[in-house]
């Protein structure tokens, strides 16, 4: 056997010197070296295994970076960042100041598109390759690597149905798994499973009738047969469709085995796959999981409440309805715009219908949030998971926005609770009957409270409520991150000049309360856990600018740029919106 053959990889050139015959081992090696990392620095990992054989066949045929390779979402791309420049770094992955954990144009010119979010790849490499033909550039390839659940979305669809009637040199390559974070779901993974069983007659072929020159299914993790199958599609012109067929967690048992728990298993060990267990004994609950044992109790004694999610079952922790009440609550697959009318249609027929989207999934669907339900104001209740800034999937997958682009949407009720029994009673009085739509804001990871489960009580709608009493100071934060507020006044020797209010909702807001503040104190301090630019603290200085309030008012939040990755404590730190920071603002007054 030929000594380490990864070590001696920089570049897809030093990758297209190795003899073919060595790639199977090559292909252990990258396996090896993600794993190694993985169980210590933590990150995705199951979608990178499934990809190996094909990551490096892609390098190995196709003239990166002069050929453009477009990965869709990009969990799938660690063994592309190791083979790309990035080994010597790639320890740093999802760290602050390291490496990012998807594609980034910025971070290497092999990454020729950044991606996050799903089922942008078709699109992006059209583009490319439309582009290509309009400066006169016939040869250059443009593959576009797109998941079987990330092609059910629409944009995918729309991008499919473009391609079809171009001559653009484009290459798709269905990566078919079964599964995206969650199984896939749908009448389109039926008939892709149909296929891949040999049961749907070539004649019937969907690809194939959109204009694609289609071929497969073939097995991803065969090497050979995949380097042979791209090379005759790289001298093929025009949409061409590679359907090939893998295990996600290839070559890690437990990760083949539990597919959705070794999607981002956290650390485990690399010689057994067996997960480290972090001691859960007495800590307090994730968001996630008393959004979805609370919807469950409320539904288990109101008939009229559906469940909705895009994708992620598991992620929002609807899967404890789903699988209680299966016909009430639905993964409509990752079709965020879908998953918004579907939830509206419901809402007319008298449905009580809890939306749950993570914040940064929303904004795919923004114009069917305006269209669909709040122009007709229909009472959808919008379960904004992973609100605020979400650590080391970094800025594709930061909730910071939502505040912003929610408060200007009329008919709109907007919500964060201080804590979890807040977001238990906030749904409980959203599924006893609202005039209007809802969005319930909570963030990605664990409350303060660990006996959270206390009667229901009836929130009033748009009521801010003091927390703390003080003279000269009122601090206005919104939600969980109030906590922070609390931490750094109890360290602080001029406590008593601040008091300190939530104000929960952003709209509609408290004005009764507000204008006793503005009445009371000499300075007011916002604080959110969002942009600053649009959000709650802009929502205050309208209301003080359309009541001629003179006070002087400073806003804390997420700054006007995109958040990078790290952890979530990390993150606030540089946005100054920690305890520690806040001290220190509280400290200069």
């Amino acid at each position: 056997m030929p000594e380490n053959l990864l070590q001696n990889i920089n570049s897809p050139k030093d990758l297209r010197q190795i003899p073919e015959k060595d790639l199977p081992q090559l292909a252990r090696e990258l396996r090896d070296f993600i794993i190694d990392i993985v169980s210590v620095k933590e990150g995705h990992l199951g979608a990178s295994l499934g990809v190996i054989e094909l990551t490096i066949a892609l390098h190995y045929v196709f003239n990166t970076p002069e050929d453009l390779l477009v990965w869709d979402v990009g969990h799938q791309a660690y063994g592309h960042k190791i083979l790309t420049g990035r080994k010597d770094n790639f320890d740093t992955n999802r760290q602050l100041g390291g490496i990012s954990g998807f594609p980034k144009r910025s971070e290497s010119e092999y990454d020729t598109f950044g991606v996050g979010h799903s089922s942008t790849a078709i699109s992006a490499a059209l583009g490319m390759a439309i582009a290509s033909n309009l400066k006169g550039d016939f040869e250059k390839n443009h593959i576009a690597v797109v998941g079987d659940a990330s092609i059910a979305s629409g944009m995918a669809f729309e991008g499919l149905n473009h391609a079809g009637v171009t001559d653009a040199n484009l290459l798709v390559i269905l990566n078919d798994n079964a599964i995206g974070i969650d199984p896939s779901v749908g009448a389109l993974k039926n008939y892709l499973t149909s296929v891949k069983e040999g049961k749907n007659p070539r004649q019937n072929n969907m690809i194939k009738s959109l204009n694609f020159d289609y071929s497969g299914p073939i097995d991803g993790h065969d090497i050979f047969a995949v380097i042979k199958e791209l090379e005759r599609l790289k001298k093929t012109k025009g949409p061409k469709f590679l359907h090939i067929i893998t295990t996600k967690g290839k070559g890690l048992q437990q990760a083949e085995k539990d597919q959705v728990k070794y999607h981002a298993p956290g650390k485990f060990d690399k010689f057994t796959g067996e997960i480290i267990i972090k001691s859960e004994e007495n800590l307090p609950p994730k968001f996630q999981d008393v959004f979805g044992l609370t919807l469950l109790e409320l539904a288990e004694k109101n008939e009229k409440i559906i469940g909705i999610t895009p994708a992620m079952p598991s992620g929002s922790s609807l899967k404890f309805m789903m699988d209680a009440f299966p016909k009430r609550a639905f993964d409509v697959g990752i079709a965020e715009q879908h998953a918004v009318t579907l939830s509206a249609g419901m809402a007319t027929q008298g449905m009580t219908v809890f939306c749950n989207i993570y914040s940064t999934f929303l904004q795919r669907a923004y114009d069917q949030v305006i269209h669909d339900v709040a122009l007709q104001n229909l009472p959808v209740i919008f379960c904004l998971d992973r609100a605020g800034l979400v650590g080391e999937d970094g800025a594709t997958h930061h909730g910071v926005f939502d505040l912003a682009y929610l408060r200007c949407i009329p008919n709109m009720i907007i919500y964060s609770p201080l804590n979890e029994i807040e977001l238990r009673n906030i749904l409980y009085t959203a599924q006893l009957g609202l005039k209007n739509p809802i969005a319930i804001r909570y963030p990605r990871g664990r409350g303060v409270i660990v006996d959270w489960k206390k009667p229901f009580e009836k929130i009033e709608i748009g009521k801010g409520k003091l927390l703390k009493k003080g003279n000269k100071i009122a601090i206005l934060s919104n939600g969980f991150i109030g906590y922070n507020v609390t931490e750094a006044l109890n360290e602080i020797s001029n406590k008593n000049d601040f008091a300190h209010y939530d104000f929960s909702f952003v709209k509609p807001l408290d004005e009764k309360l507000l204008h006793t503040i503005f009445q009371k104190f000499e300075t007011i301090i916002t604080l959110e856990n969002g942009t600053i630019k649009g959000g709650f603290g802009s929502s205050i200085l309208e209301f003080a600018s359309n009541n001629n309030y003179q006070v002087p008012i400073k806003i804390l939040g997420i700054p006007d740029e995109f958040i990078e990755h790290g952890t979530v404590q990390e993150l606030q730190r540089y946005s100054k919106i920690d305890a520690e920071s806040l001290k220190n603002i509280f400290e200069s007054y």
